[in-house]
C-alpha cells in the first residue's frame, strides 16, 4: 500500500504522469491513455436523408458518444464501445479512415449488425438515400446553463466532415 502512495497523489495532480513507473521493481505504476478528460471536443455526426435532395436530416445516436446535447453523459465501464471509440478519434485524423467509409457504406445498404451498434437508428423502416457527416465542437454547459435548459452539452457546427453521400443506383 505504501507503494501505491504516489500513483494515488500522480492520479489527483494536473499534471499527470502517464505509462510511469514509481520503483525498480515495477509493482506500481500508472497506466493510461490520457491524463484527464477535456471540457470540449470535436465530435463528428452521422445524419441521413431518405428524399432525393436531402433536406429532412436525422441523427443517427451513438451509444456512448455526445449527441443529442439533452441526454446525460452515459456510463459504460467496464464496457467497451469500439465503434464509438473509434469515432472519438475520427476528428483527431487527417482523412476518412477506412473503416469509416465502410460504415457509411453499411448505413446506407441499412445493415442490421452495424444498427444493432448504434442507440438510435432514425430509419427504421428503410435505410436512408444519403448520409453525411457533420463537424461540431461539444462542450459541457454550466451549472446554470444545464439548470435554465436542461442540457448537458452545447454544440456548435464547425463545419461538414464528409459531403453527403448516395449508393449507386443499381
Amino acid at each position: 500500500m505504501l507503494l501505491s502512495v504516489r500513483p494515488t497523489l500522480n492520479f489527483f495532480s494536473q499534471h499527470q504522469r502517464m505509462n510511469f513507473s514509481y520503483n525498480p521493481l515495477h509493482l506500481v505504476n500508472d497506466y493510461g491513455a490520457f491524463g484527464s478528460v477535456t471540457r470540449e471536443r470535436y465530435e463528428v455526426v452521422l445524419e441521413g436523408a431518405s428524399d432525393e435532395l436531402g433536406s429532412d436530416w436525422k441523427e443517427y445516436g451513438f451509444k456512448g458518444k455526445p449527441g443529442d446535447v439533452m441526454r446525460r453523459p452515459p456510463q459504460f465501464a467496464p464496457y467497451h464501445l469500439r465503434l464509438d471509440w473509434l469515432m472519438w478519434f475520427l476528428p483527431l485524423g487527417g482523412s476518412h479512415d477506412h473503416w469509416f467509409v465502410r460504415l457509411v457504406e453499411k448505413l446506407l445498404e441499412g445493415d442490421s449488425q452495424i444498427l444493432r451498434l448504434l442507440r438510435v437508428n432514425p430509419f427504421p423502416n428503410a435505410p436512408p438515400r444519403w448520409i453525411r457527416a457533420r463537424l461540431y465542437l461539444y462542450q459541457f454547459t454550466s451549472r446554470e446553463e444545464r439548470a435554465a435548459s436542461g442540457a448537458w452539452w452545447k454544440r456548435e457546427l464547425q463545419g461538414d466532415y464528409l459531403a453527403p453521400v448516395a449508393l449507386p443506383k443499381r
